[in-house]
């Protein structure tokens, strides 16, 4: 039985933890998976919870966190081959930069046969890091997949600026495998869910709920909705409610933006909700979009933004800037309208067309779970990753 050590940066909210999670529970009994993960950000809500309710039990490596640190990353690389030498893998597949990093040195200086890496997103554009240090990691990774058996891209925009625009790798070593999830519960018992979640932030039948789920950093970029919501403020006739569905270290920054525009917020536990709630981390994602109208992104850069499948499995609009790969999991102009990277105007008034024409809306609900359901479904997402993993096993022992 071929031995999978399947690494990741670690459990937060979000499709990496769905890919490594589905990966490591279903592609048993015929490979046997050692999941290991680093440390959760303190800024983002654990997902243990993903693995653990598929009866996995992850290693965790507490040197191993998202933030630089020379000593730390040390040690997680030499944890790693500790690892490696006594699981003694055919395959390590890394997922994300420094699980990446770490994973795949540690797998090149222990001879591991195979080695897999997937970009769940990427930080080769200069406004990350500037570009002295956005040019030392393309090195890195240059480096690193010429080292590599595959490196999989989520969506066919990452692949083309990872091969093409940042050339990180060469064509060769390219698969685009889209991330895959359990999306049914998206379906099931939506006015029970519905009615539910409403009656806890007290909205109203004559309500539009407005929902932008993710981290609240920068690269989310919840200032651009928050204007575009002033926007729409001044020209809609409309009732709407606003959740801002998650935490992290910009909820400071985006409550003095909503001060600023004079838009009123209030939390989560609050007794009369105002225009916008921060409801920080909910983890019944499927109950939010329930109760929910449209959906919103506005970041600066995304993979494959989970969020905008969730959307599309419970037959929710999406409005969203145009960036990443999201042009690859919705269908534009269908499902979702999109606009330029951080241009208000423009996003602002695809987000008031969709809250003023309620026939647009239905028409755009209606087609979601048919683009989703198998395309993004984790069988379609285990069944290429054991075609790929067999083909390089095969490969290798030829």
């Amino acid at each position: 039985m071929p031995r999978i050590l399947r690494i990741t940066n670690r459990f937060n909210l979000g499709g990496p933890t769905y890919n490594v999670a589905y990966l490591s529970k279903y592609l048993a009994p015929e490979f046997e998976t050692l999941l290991v993960g680093g440390t959760k950000d303190e800024s983002e809500e654990g997902s243990e919870y993903i693995v653990e309710n598929l009866g996995l039990k992850p290693m965790i490596l507490p040197e191993m966190r998202r933030e630089i640190n020379l000593l730390n990353d040390y040690r997680a690389y030499k944890k790693l081959k500790q690892i490696i030498r006594e699981f003694k893998p055919d395959i390590v597949h890394t997922h994300a930069a420094k699980a990446g990093a770490l994973g795949r040195l540690a797998a090149i200086s222990c001879g591991v046969p195979v080695i897999y890496h997937t970009f769940h997103g990427h930080i080769f554009n200069s406004f990350y890091f500037g570009k002295l240090k956005t040019a030392f990691y393309k090195i890195v990774e240059q480096y690193l997949a010429k080292k590599s058996s595959k490196v999989i891209a989520i969506s066919q925009k990452q692949a083309n600026e990872l091969v093409d625009q940042h050339q990180i790798f060469t064509a060769d070593k390219l698969l685009i495998i889209p991330l895959g999830f359990d999306l049914q519960k998206f379906q099931d018992n939506q006015v029970e869910k519905r009615n539910s979640f409403r009656k806890r932030y007290g909205i109203k039948e004559d309500e539009l709920v407005i929902s932008i789920i993710g981290r609240l950093v920068m690269i989310k970029n919840h200032g651009l909705f928050l204007e575009a919501i002033h926007h729409i403020r001044q020209h809609t006739s409309k009732k709407i409610r606003v959740l801002i569905v998650g935490d992290g270290a910009e909820r400071k920054s985006i409550e003095e933006k909503a001060k600023h525009l004079q838009l009123e917020f209030s939390d989560g536990d609050a007794k009369e909700f105002k225009l916008i709630t921060f409801t920080s981390w909910l983890k019944d994602i499927d109950v939010v979009c329930a109760g929910s109208d449209i959906i919103a992104l506005t970041s600066f850069d995304e993979g494959t933004p989970v969020s905008l499948i969730e959307a599309q499995a419970a037959n929710k609009p999406i409005v969203s800037t145009n960036v990443g790969g999201i042009e690859n999991v919705v269908i534009p102009g269908q499902t979702a309208l999109l606009s330029k990277n951080n241009e208000m105007l423009p996003y602002a008034e695809n987000l008031l067309r969709v809250v003023n024409d309620d026939a647009l809306r239905a028409s755009m609900a209606e087609k979601g779970w048919e683009h989703v359901k198998n395309k993004f479904h984790f069988t379609r997402l285990v069944n290429d990753m054991r075609t790929s993993y067999l083909q390089s096993l095969s490969d290798y022992r030829i």
